[in-house]
């Protein structure tokens, strides 16, 4: 690996989205830290990137709704010495009337998509602003957009990367660091195997992608500095136009 190239942090990164930019960012020649609750899909994913392109793979397991491994995991992040990018990647979906759902899961959300996203951003931008190069990529969601019965707290946590990712594009113009909300659609990961639905069988084949195009997507929108990706045309036509409630709770389950 080049030293130019650096290093790449990726939460949720044992899977979907995740995995799919570890592999795309290993075959480049990109060092990565990996983190995930499951070490054993960490590991087999860091052996795996390793053999194939002689990259040093940090496996680094941790759940990012608890506190202590967010701090964890920070520390981490603000002492990689090379840190070109962070992926912030982990999430979850959890529906059901605000009013009537559980709470905890809701909390949960909020904490990995929100607090987890923001205090590891926090780690990592004093060093890439030193270093005056950088990015960060916040996984949001179409649902983002979004304001849908039943995924109250879900667009809202979506919605807030989102924004966050909008204003600090912004704050870091002139620095050499680039701030990404990738926001992708219908997505064909394990995600959507746990989650399918008839809902989901109704959507059209073309609205789908799989995790190597959004990464694609997401990386070429990052080296042009657009703080906003929405992969596929038929994604931001329903950005454009709006999207029925059905679409957007399909939207919602699998991204």
């Amino acid at each position: 690996m080049s030293e130019a190239t650096g290093i790449a942090l990726i939460t949720g990164g044992s899977s979907g989205i995740g995995a799919a930019f570890a592999r795309k960012l290993a075959a480049a020649g990109y060092d990565l830290v990996l983190t995930a609750r499951r070490a054993d899909r960490l590991a087999a994913l860091a052996d795996e990137l390793t053999r194939a392109h002689r990259v040093r793979v940090e496996p680094l397991p941790a759940d990012l709704t608890v506190e202590a491994d967010v701090a964890r995991v920070a520390g981490r992040t603000a002492g990689l010495p090379a840190l070109e990018l962070l992926i912030n990647n982990a999430g979850f979906g959890a529906e059901g009337r605000f009013a009537l759902a559980d709470l905890d899961p809701q909390l949960a959300m909020i904490r990995l998509h929100v607090l987890a996203s923001v205090h590891l951003t926090r780690a990592a931008l004093p060093g890439m602003i030193a270093r005056g190069r950088g990015g960060i990529i916040n996984v949001a969601s179409l649902a983002g957009f979004m304001a849908l019965p039943g995924a109250a707290t879900y667009c809202a946590t979506k919605g807030y990367l989102i924004t966050f990712s909008r204003a600090l594009q912004g704050e870091l113009r002139g620095t050499g660091v680039r701030v990404q909300a990738l926001c992708p659609g219908f997505t064909r990961t394990e995600f959507h195997g746990r989650q399918a639905s008839a809902a989901a069988s109704r959507v059209p084949g073309f609205m789908w992608m799989s995790a190597e195009a959004v990464v694609e997507a997401s990386l070429r929108d990052l080296a042009r500095g657009r703080p906003i990706c929405i992969p596929g045309w038929g994604n931001r036509l329903l950005k454009l136009l709006g999207a029925s409630p059905l679409a957007g709770r399909i939207a919602m389950r699998l991204t």
